[in-house]
């Protein structure tokens, strides 16, 4: 009773990495709380498929629930499992990736729960908090950080008095790694007639498409990225070929994807991709707090800007100061020469 848990996505019986990150962070809280870390995926034929991409990131208990009709994912019947699972469980922490399927479920099952949520969510610590209207004092409760109010604040949002504390997190913010510790690693397989009705099931998925990314821009070990001050989509010819001879990605500020330069795929930050490379080169990014949380933790941070008091370049490892057009053909140059 009041564990951690976490919904596992699945695309058929592979295991979303989002939710093996959210493992690996779910894992952690759980220590800190001293609580168990409990573990929900929910799909058809699933059974001996999902158990091994589930259980080594620390998992005490796993729920699968395995049926005709929930894969593909629909609504109805995934929110009558958790709700239900949850009346029974009565969890204090509930971990779900923002993405399309974490965006729908999530609202659904805090609001029958009479919970609360908080969305995009780039860091969860537990702490206490004191109420200064009521003076009451709340130990171990999970701080949901974000930025919030177009990025230009980061807000740190509690649930003193609902449970679960639920909290979505988008893929690459939390990093997932294999849990070194002991984990009772218990399997069950409950009835999912108990838990769904009949008509939850009405709707049916007729046609389903899934396209795969057009490239590897969470993975690279090396990424590039452009903000508006690169000033054109002409300026972004330069930072691919760059990309090309370092043999990493492209990626964008938001203002550059919404001036058409760039794809929306490629835009880095709270409202795209996050990434972790080994170095990030940012060109004629000014640095706001939202693209910052995209990016932080990359290993090499170097900024390209013609303003040397841009805010990105508190966060940079090496500065360069001076337009993209100058710099980067001479760093591409220079690489050549350099790497023969």
């Amino acid at each position: 009773m009041n564990n951690v848990f976490v919904y596992c996505e699945i695309e058929g019986t592979i295991v979303a990495e989002v939710s093996q990150e959210l493992l690996t962070k779910g894992r952690k809280l759980a220590d800190e709380l001293g609580v168990e870390l409990h573990a929900v995926v929910a799909g058809t034929g699933i059974r001996g498929h999902v158990e091994d991409q589930i259980l080594p990131y620390g998992v005490d208990k796993l729920f699968v629930f395995d049926r005709e009709g929930l894969f593909p994912y629909t609504s109805a019947p995934h929110t009558d499992i958790m709700v239900n699972l949850f009346k029974e469980e009565q969890p204090q922490i509930c971990l779900m990736g923002a993405t399309v399927i974490g965006r729908d479920l999530g609202p659904r099952v805090s609001s029958s729960l009479t919970s609360g949520l908080t969305a995009d969510c780039t860091e969860l610590e537990i702490g206490g908090y004191d109420d200064v209207k009521t003076g009451k004092h709340y130990d171990n409760l999970l701080y949901q950080i974000r930025p919030a109010f177009g990025g230009n604040i980061v807000a740190t949002i509690v649930n003193p008095d609902h449970r679960p504390q639920m909290a979505t997190v988008r893929s690459g913010v939390m990093q997932k790694a294999l849990y070194e510790g002991q984990a009772r690693g218990e399997v069950v397989y409950p009835d999912v007639d108990r838990y769904v009705p009949a008509e939850a099931y009405v709707v049916q998925v007729i046609e389903r498409t899934v396209q795969a990314a057009q490239h590897n821009l969470k993975g690279a070990p090396i990424v590039v990225a452009g903000g508006y001050g690169v000033g054109s989509k002409e300026g972004f010819d330069l930072l691919f070929k760059l990309a090309k001879e370092l043999h990493g990605e492209v990626g964008a500020s938001r203002a550059a994807v919404d001036a058409g330069w760039v794809d929306h795929d490629r835009q880095v930050g709270q409202t795209g991709v996050t990434v972790h490379p080994k170095v990030y080169i940012a060109c004629g990014i000014s640095g706001q707090i939202q693209h910052i949380a995209g990016m932080q933790d990359a290993g090499i941070i170097i900024s390209i800007n013609t303003d040397p008091d841009a805010p990105i370049n508190r966060i940079a490892d090496y500065v360069i100061v001076g337009s993209c057009e100058e710099v980067v053909p001479k760093l591409i140059k220079y690489y050549k020469q350099n790497s023969k």
